[in-house]
């Protein structure tokens, strides 16, 4: 095999590409292999195990253990945090291997990814010698962050370079959504759309057209915006830490910033692109921006690469007061204490919740954080108009480029168009930087750089006009929704929308994505007016990047220690019936939910007759890590989702569960037999089940996992791509409508385990408490919780409604307000954002 990497003379057989673009449309991969098991190539695998693909990763061969390389990467993939793997049993789905041996393995293949280190004579020797393995309908890509694709093509047979494309995915790749797509000139139109689909609509991620350009679109745009701001550091004599307090969330970007980012990246890695763009880029004035500063070049000589060495531009000292994050001084390469920049702007934007307010904001104050926050914007504003058509032709591209791949919360040109582009184009032109025409003549024209229509969103081009955004018909965003019709009912936490198609969407958003008095009001109305006038309910947020946190723990506190109860108990009882209210209309309630839906968000999923969940959805009840139990109706819904709904579920079944073309998952043969069998010793074990995870605050990894808990049912759907998600609940919302009328729901009832039951949940708690594995409040809690799920007072054998249920748990936690310790519990969340074991 060793003899077969180098050279070749770039003929193959010709073969006809025929059979394949004939069924492109139904191209789907169920074996995939991934040529190289480093980091990256290791990454992919797991990313792609866990959507079921069954995959080989193959490496070079060891010396005595062949696969030793691949059984490694494996090994490592279970021990990474954050996790790569949804689920530890996606190892299962990995076969290791080596090229020599198991090359003839691609034939079974429908998907070869090379993801070899990044040195183009390795990559063009590997896929001389892998190529007569591919399968003639398979396609071929390879994972780069800057070698021109056609440069790694030219090894490969004609007919093979017509599926052969570059896919870049970004890491880490369970998380990073950019999945950018290079063809080349060669590359056969139906594989890069078969590629996009695949991406976008199995593996849920953001795929980009880039063209074969050095840096593509997100290195390019991305690496250029963090050399920029290393530069303004040096021009204003700033610190990395300073940098950082503007750079994070004032500016809309990761709380990594633009230093702790770079350690994160690894700092010779980032040394490493930026010297392969530098000898890349056309033009001197963009080799200049790419120049490495000394000071970097020093660090990485000294092995200072950021996390994975331990140091960076920050570091973990020990010190008297116990572990400290030191930051580096670039001027004298010595570590000192963190400070942050004395800017009035950072704090006035902290108190603004949408991206564009907060980032204008900061842009035209006149203090140390403006002007370096104008500085970077203006270079990046000028840089991105400029590389437009050079790195893609579609400034949406762009943005979302930087949104997918470097988790901004607005692009380029969304941040211009929300600062202005009249505006802004004349403060960059008063600092003399350049406003290319196409630019000049929207700013002079009015014109915005994205408009809203009817079938999605429109982008300006530099060709003058606008071209539809591909893909935009699915993702609903909010100034699609703002542009459609005025709100139905608007507050400052929630909006009630018409979707379109009489479909209702209600809004939520809180703030810092909590549920507030807005939201609860709106709700209510929501309950009210939808079935008169619409055929469905839609409740999600259009705030990313998550769903609802709960319920407002500031105002909680505050009326607990003003011992103001009825406040709290108004409150948690208007929650209560609402949610209960919208659970009894007599059209379908679809809940959308995406990253965090915890405590009371969840509870805005569980009432809802059909949940849509992004596949990074992490859910859970979580009240007891702040002293309090659910009380929006999470231990009733949970409790229903245990024991089985019997009557009501079986009538919304029939009514609302049934096939509306949205994949549903796993088939929840245990909820349909706890309905069939209704046992005591079943029931008991439900409630049991139901406890644990409340008392345990069990979080969800990912939405597969929030089925096996219990918090969605088999009913519920599973959407890869987050941008689809409302897109995908109003289609459920008006499949469910489109069904037979759905006939008033029976009450439902709960059994009752009574106080016999109730001594059962707690005697594993009263145990851990003996050997001091649980606090006193932690009995507490768990006494309180065991009397809502066993029906309180109410005799054993009996049967509690819904209502009666609620009564407990509003019972329950307006006491546990009137506890100190669960006080300190909330005070200390709110201060640090970790929980307090007291």
């Amino acid at each position: 095999m060793d003899s077969r990497f180098h050279g070749n003379d770039g003929v193959g057989s010709e073969t006809t590409l025929a059979g394949f673009v004939s069924s492109v449309c139904d191209w789907t991969v169920r074996r995939a292999a991934v040529i190289g098991a480093g980091t990256m190539g290791a990454q992919i695998a797991a990313l792609l195990a866990g959507f079921g693909i069954e995959c080989e990763l193959l490496d070079l061969p060891e010396a005595e253990e062949r696969d030793r390389r691949a059984e490694a990467a494996l090994e490592k993939l279970a021990t990474m945090r954050p996790s790569p793997l949804f689920e530890r049993d996606d190892l299962t789905r990995i076969r290791p291997g080596n090229v020599e041996n198991h090359a003839a393995r691609l034939e079974e293949c429908d998907w070869v990814i090379e993801a070899v280190f990044e040195d183009l004579g390795v990559k063009q020797r590997l896929w001389f010698a892998l190529a007569p393995h591919v399968r003639h309908d398979a396609v071929a890509s390879t994972n780069t962050s800057s070698i021109p694709i056609h440069s790694i093509a030219a090894a490969l047979p004609v007919d093979l370079r017509r599926r052969f494309i570059g896919a870049h995915f970004f890491n880490p790749p369970r998380f990073l959504r950019l999945f950018e797509l290079i063809p080349t000139h060669e590359t056969d139109l139906a594989v890069t759309a078969a590629v996009q689909r695949l991406g976008s609509e199995t593996l849920g991620k953001g795929c980009v057209l880039a063209h074969d350009v050095p840096g593509f679109v997100g290195n390019r745009i991305g690496l250029y915006v963090l050399a920029e701001t290393m530069r303004a550091m040096q021009e204003f004599g700033l610190g990395p830490d300073d940098v950082d307090s503007v750079t994070g969330p004032p500016l809309g970007r990761p709380r990594s910033a633009t230093f702790r980012t770079l350690d994160l990246i690894g700092l010779d890695v980032y040394v490493d692109i930026c010297d392969k763009l530098q000898a890349t880029v056309p033009e001197a004035w963009e080799q200049a921006a790419f120049a490495v500063p000394d000071f970097l070049r020093e660090m990485v000589a000294c092995g200072w690469l950021g996390e994975k060495s331990g140091q960076g531009f920050y570091k973990r000292e020990q010190t008297d007061g116990g572990r400290e994050i030191r930051v580096l001084d670039p001027e004298t390469l010595q570590y000192r204490p963190q400070r942050s920049l004395d800017a009035p702007s950072l704090s006035a934007v902290r108190k603004l919740e949408e991206s564009g307010d907060r980032i204008a904001a900061l842009a035209q104050a006149d203090d140390a954080a403006g002007r370096l926050a104008w500085r970077i914007l203006s270079r990046l504003f000028a840089f991105a108009a400029a590389k437009i058509p050079e790195v893609t032709d579609e400034i949406a591209s762009i943005d979302n480029a930087l949104r997918w791949g470097f988790a901004w919360e607005l692009g380029p040109f969304e941040t211009w168009q929300a600062l202005g582009i009249a505006d802004t184009a004349d403060r960059m032109a008063r600092d003399g930087l350049a406003v290319l025409p196409w630019v000049d003549a929207l700013a002079q024209q009015g014109d915005p750089f994205y408009r809203y229509t009817d079938r999605g969103t429109d982008q300006a081009t530099p060709a003058s006009g606008y071209a539809h955004v591909s893909g935009s018909e699915k993702s609903l965003s909010l100034p699609w929704l703002e542009a459609q019709a005025q709100p139905v009912v608007s507050r400052a936490g929630a909006t009630l929308r018409d979707l379109g198609d009489g479909i209702a969407f209600l809004d939520v958003h809180g703030p810092k994505q909590t549920i507030d008095s807005d939201v609860l009001d709106v709700m209510e109305l929501a309950a009210e007016q939808v079935p008169p006038a619409f055929r469905g309910l839609v409740l999600s947020s259009h705030v990313q990047p998550h769903f609802c946190v709960g319920a407002n723990l500031a105002f909680i506190l505050q009326a607990a220690q003003e011992q103001n109860w009825k406040a709290i108990k108004s409150f948690i009882h208007k929650l209560q019936f609402s949610l209960l209210a919208l659970k009894r209309m007599p059209v379908p309630f679809v809940t959308a939910l995406y990253g965090r839906a915890l405590g009371g968000g969840i509870e805005l999923g569980l009432s809802a007759h059909r949940v849509v969940a992004a596949r990074e959805s992490y859910v859970g009840l979580v009240e007891t890590a702040v002293g309090l139990v659910p009380a929006g109706g999470g231990c009733k819904e949970l409790l229903l989702r245990m024991v089985g709904e019997r009557d009501y579920e079986e009538k919304m079944d029939s009514r609302f569960h049934g096939n509306d073309g949205i994949v549903t998952h796993r088939d929840d043969k245990q909820n349909r037999h706890s309905r069939e069998s209704g046992s005591p010793s079943d029931v008991a074990a439900a409630v049991q089940r139901a406890f644990e995870t409340i008392q345990f605050a069990r979080v969800s990894q990912h939405a597969p996992d929030a089925v096996a808990i219990g918090y969605l049912r088999a009913s519920d759907s599973i959407e890869p791509n987050p941008d689809h998600l409302l897109y995908r609940a109003k289609a459920a919302a008006i499949a469910l409508s489109e069904t037979a009328p759905l006939p008033q729901p029976k009450p439902v009832q709960l059994p009752v385990l009574g106080a016999e039951g109730c001594d059962a949940l707690l005697a594993p708690v009263e145990e851990l408490l003996r050997d001091e594995k649980a606090t006193a409040h932690d009995l507490t809690l768990a006494r309180k919780l065991a009397r809502i799920l066993t029906g309180g007072d109410a005799p054993a054998g009996t049967m509690a409604t819904e209502e009666h249920v609620l009564d407990l748990e509003r019972e329950a936690f307006v006491s546990l307000c009137g506890e100190p310790k669960t006080q300190d519990r909330i005070a200390h969340i709110l201060k640090t954002g970790k929980p307090l074991r007291n």
